[in-house]
């Protein structure tokens, strides 16, 4: 066999296992398909089945922060059990998105249930999300059950001590209900998907969020919490820091001022997503899904007045 065939073949096989990995089914709801990691003492983050989620481990009982896709709430409750036989007491969401709310439905009825008030408003009805379409809203079938009934609105605090909880919010980001959760003793903090990733965040208009507004957010989150070692993010497969999310902030304004720039030259969102390319120095940074980022521009074009 030739180099040029044998490398034409090295290719095929590559192109064919690509095809074959984006045909796979996502994993199924079980514990199995769950990851644990411990972050602090008594502290957990909980990996796989939708958004991260936080195990704060009390003197009370459990506390979780998101409880992931519809089906995986009983999977959760069953990783809990791998570290601590404490019950889930409280569970804080820190937004409306199914991928962070709707394993509520399996949690004990005995639990509470705790959201930032425009959050408590939006999650009986939340059926889509901007730049991904309809989605699942698993308390209409459940005739309610799971829906958060204490909301806050610039801050609320839980517990004292080494136990305590203090809940954020910052202003309209991801959604117009995005809460941050601060373990204060740890000096670790969830941001739900204000900052999910290194990359660009959804900016879903239809539930309050919002895209030129959105870096001024994440850098009062990050002044705010400055004091904060570790981030736990909404989908990362490691934890971030402040700087990181000082980095964020800078990669969505980048984008923002790009697609402003854009449309005073008369360009459309498409034509500002063509000729988006991520800056060199925001390394590790993915390049942004093209369907998703058009959404976004034009959440951003039709903020610019």
């Amino acid at each position: 066999m030739t180099r040029i065939s044998i490398l034409a073949t090295l290719v095929l096989a590559g192109v064919l296992t690509v095809a074959v990995a984006a045909q796979q089914p996502p994993p199924q709801p079980s514990a199995d398909n769950l990851t644990v990691e411990k972050v602090k003492d008594n502290l957990f983050v909980i990996r796989g089945g939708g958004g991260n989620t936080a195990v704060f481990v009390t003197a009370s009982g459990v506390t979780l922060v998101d409880t992931k896709n519809p089906g995986w709430g009983q999977p959760l409750l069953d990783k809990v059990k791998t570290v601590t036989d404490k019950p889930v007491t409280r569970v804080i969401n820190t937004h409306t998105h199914y991928d962070h709310v709707s394993g509520n439905v399996a949690m004990p009825a005995t639990v509470e249930i705790i959201a930032h008030d425009n959050t408590v408003k939006m999650m009986p009805n939340t059926s889509g999300v901007q730049g991904i379409g309809d989605t699942e809203n698993v308390f209409k079938a459940s005739g309610g059950r799971g829906l958060a009934k204490r909301g806050f609105n610039d801050m609320l605090t839980l517990g004292s001590g080494a136990d305590q909880v203090r809940l954020h919010y910052f202003g309209p980001a991801h959604t117009g209900g995005d809460a941050w959760v601060e373990f204060v003793a740890h000096r670790v903090v969830h941001s739900g998907d204000v900052f999910p990733n290194k990359g660009l965040p959804i900016m879903d208009k239809m539930n309050g969020g919002t895209g030129v507004g959105y870096a001024a957010t994440v850098r009062k989150a990050a002044d705010m919490l400055k004091h904060a070692e570790w981030i736990i993010n909404g989908h990362t497969p490691a934890q971030t820091t402040i700087a990181d999310m000082r980095e964020f902030a800078d990669f969505v304004s980048d984008f923002v001022a790009h697609v402003q720039a854009a449309k005073k030259a008369g360009k459309t969102n498409l034509q500002a997503v063509a000729e988006w390319k991520n800056p060199e120095k925001y390394k590790g940074f993915a390049a942004p899904n093209a369907t998703r980022a058009n959404a976004y521009a034009q959440v951003i074009m039709d903020e610019t007045r």
